[in-house]
């Protein structure tokens, strides 16, 4: 009988002192489960910084016609190529072998086309490349005048559809009507109807038929 009171005394002080340490055994059974949840759980996909465009192209067009019209429904100009590419960190427009026909609100047509050009996001500026060529057809001005035919060419020309200037840093060939200019360098407005050409200009101008042969000298 005294052993077995012994032993259940034995037994009873055991379970006194596990009742006191529950708390702390079970608080650090928790605090390792969580440890181990965060250890084994899926990570979370971290934020990343968006990168910035690079200059390749991000789509591509062939045998094309872009066109754009003014607020009245009118034809302001149209763009054709055999090939052209969008580079999305300029937003411009690479064209091969591209042609450009725009009108003026007077009506005025000009054409231009060379083996490469690049425009800008709403065709506003084109820059020609290689064996660029510009033409403003002849027409007649709102108060009457006859405006002659205009051409550019040279290897480089950049033109302002909306503002009507050509311009280039490279040399160019002027032709109006029966004149013709050369120069190292290329501003030209026509809304002014100024060119100005720097560098080594050279000019030949032809006699208009209507002045006429010059008068004989008496001798």
């Amino acid at each position: 009988m005294n052993n077995v009171k012994r032993a259940w005394g034995m037994v009873r002080d055991v379970l006194d002192r596990t009742t006191i340490y529950l708390p702390i055994i079970l608080t650090a059974a928790v605090a390792l489960g969580t440890y181990w949840l965060v250890r084994n759980a899926p990570k979370l996909l971290e934020p990343t910084a968006k990168a910035a465009p690079t200059h390749e192209p991000d789509y591509f067009m062939r045998d094309f016609v872009i066109k754009n019209f003014l607020p009245n429904g009118d034809l302001k100009s149209e763009l054709h190529g055999t090939e052209g590419r969008h580079y999305p960190d300029t937003d411009t427009m690479e064209v091969d072998q591209v042609r450009v026909r725009s009108v003026s609100p007077e009506g005025l047509v000009t054409r231009a086309t060379a083996n490469r050009g690049l425009s800008n996001s709403d065709g506003s500026e084109i820059q020609l490349f290689g064996n660029a060529i510009v033409i403003r057809d002849p027409a007649v001005a709102p108060n009457g005048t006859p405006l002659p035919r205009l051409e550019f060419r040279g290897e480089f020309l950049h033109a302002y559809v909306d503002t009507e200037r050509v311009t280039s840093n490279k040399p160019v060939t002027l032709i109006r009507g029966t004149d013709k200019f050369t120069g190292d360098t290329l501003d030209y407005d026509n809304l002014s109807g100024v060119a100005n050409l720097n560098g080594r200009v050279r000019g030949v101008l032809i006699p208009s038929a209507a002045a006429g042969p010059a008068p004989a000298k008496k001798r």
